[in-house]
């Protein structure tokens, strides 16, 4: 994972294709606790991060958020009491890109 975690997100070229399902295997073994979903026929890397109340789920997703205006890569966040849901995607590609294997590995690194 610390490979990822040190890489940058760059902008992804609109209209671009998706990683394919190869790219994504290999990738994924990197962030093992993260799922692959699929919605409306898109690829999407998901997580939920667990917290013992709402104070640590909201300062998570802020850091988060922090992590997210850094690398210019924006994710769908759901704060809960106790959990966050965090989801990659990339919509210039509609799909998955490796920004969102990056920004997945940093937000792994921001909970440990």
């Amino acid at each position: 994972m610390g490979g990822l975690a040190q890489m940058k997100c760059s902008r992804p070229r609109s209209g671009g294709p998706p990683l394919s399902d190869e790219r994504i295997a290999e990738l994924h073994s990197q962030v093992p606790d993260w799922q692959i979903v699929e919605r409306e026929g898109i690829k999407q890397l998901e997580r939920t991060f667990k917290f013992k109340n709402f104070v640590e789920a909201l300062q998570f997703t802020n850091q988060v958020g922090e992590l997210a205006e850094e690398e210019d890569h924006h994710p769908a966040l759901l704060t809960e009491w106790g959990k966050v849901t965090v989801t990659w995607w990339t919509h210039a590609v509609k799909g998955l890109h490796l920004n969102d294997f990056i920004a997945a590995a940093k937000a792994d690194q921001t909970y440990t």
